[in-house]
């Protein structure tokens, strides 16, 4: 299971174990929408505090390209990102260009003393010079396909493949 992969280790690097307070100031921030979920599962799972949501729509470098998306949410963080430990938290790592968004935002909120990346899938594929702390799959996609986490009724995640 690629979610228990990724929750072991985050455990294993905060040494998260059951009864043990998470490290002070520590809190997870996922990106919407596939980050957001595991960010959600995450938190309860390790005991830590809800996670912050945050839509990079607006802070994408191809946002002029692209336009609006009729899928944008508001991004959600309710604690002080200043001086704050972040996991940063989305379901596929492509070209690192939704990654640099993201911290785009983030600073716009404080100025944070360390971001970690955690993801599920890593692709390949990098544009700019971004790696995942935390990643529990790793395979090359060729160009031409998209990988896309989904959510089903009953909150169960799975990918899927589609050519563009």
């Amino acid at each position: 299971n690629l979610y228990q992969t990724l929750l072991e280790q985050i455990r294993q690097h905060f040494q998260l174990q059951a009864g043990t307070p998470a490290p002070a100031n520590l809190h997870v921030v996922g990106i919407y929408s596939g980050g957001a979920w595991i960010a959600d599962r995450l938190c309860a799972d390790l005991g830590l505090p809800a996670p912050g949501y945050i839509d990079v729509s607006f802070y994408r470098d191809d946002y002029a390209a692209k336009g609006m998306s009729a899928q944008v949410k508001p991004s959600q963080i309710a604690f002080s990102v200043e001086a704050a430990q972040l996991i940063l938290v989305d379901d596929v790592l492509f070209t690192g260009r939704t990654t640099r968004a993201a911290i785009n935002e983030l600073f716009d909120y404080g100025r944070p003393a360390r971001i970690w990346l955690a993801t599920l899938f890593d692709r390949g594929g990098r544009e700019l010079p971004i790696a995942a702390d935390f990643s529990a799959w790793q395979q090359q996609v060729a160009p031409g396909y998209s990988v896309n986490l989904n959510q089903d009724p009953q909150g169960r995640l799975h990918f899927s493949v589609d050519s563009h």
